[in-house]
């Protein structure tokens, strides 16, 4: 799989653009996924902030990861904007059952695929050499367009996975 994303990204959204990553439970189908990018589209092409226009981008990469990126240089993203994209995920939730809201699964590029992980089961998995401290894993903590780019998909050892299990360092 080719896990390049970085193009996608526009470039003339600024650096400090705010970015929210939603995890799907599962894999979309390609025919969700063109709904999705339908339903996308149609958000930020209407996403308002206190009647002003946000400059917004929304993706689906990887057929699981739903990216929204709002550059609040000309509009700042207000309670209510924000809002409406959580309308919007959860809309997608139910629309395809699946959850994007779990924090607790975790994702990682295990032999060139995406492969989900709860987090009760990481010392297990790290014990048992199925995730080791340069397995890339999704960052979803991201909170800038900068740190979309440089820290979403980051080898383990360097995410705060590595201090809840210190052995990973080593791994």
């Amino acid at each position: 799989m080719n896990f390049d994303y970085k193009h996608l990204i526009p470039e003339d959204f600024h650096p400090t653009s705010r970015v929210w990553i939603y995890q799907s439970s599962r894999l979309f189908f390609i025919s969700e996924a063109l709904e999705i990018e339908e339903m996308l589209q149609e958000f930020t092409d209407n996403w308002r902030s206190h009647g002003a226009e946000v400059k917004g981008y929304a993706n689906l990469l990887f057929g699981q990861f739903i990216v929204l990126i709002a550059d609040e240089t000309q509009a700042g993203v207000s309670g209510c904007s924000t809002d409406s994209s959580v309308r919007l995920i959860k809309a997608i939730e139910e629309r395809f059952k699946v959850d994007m809201f779990n924090r607790q699964n975790l994702a990682f590029v295990v032999k060139e695929k995406i492969q989900m992980l709860p987090l009760s089961q990481l010392k297990y998995a790290v014990e048992n050499n199925f995730i080791g401290g340069d397995t890339i894993y999704f960052n979803n903590l991201v909170q800038t367009k900068d740190e979309l780019l440089s820290k979403w998909m980051i080898p383990v050892k360097e995410s705060w996975l590595s201090k809840r299990i210190p052995s990973i360092q080593a791994v």
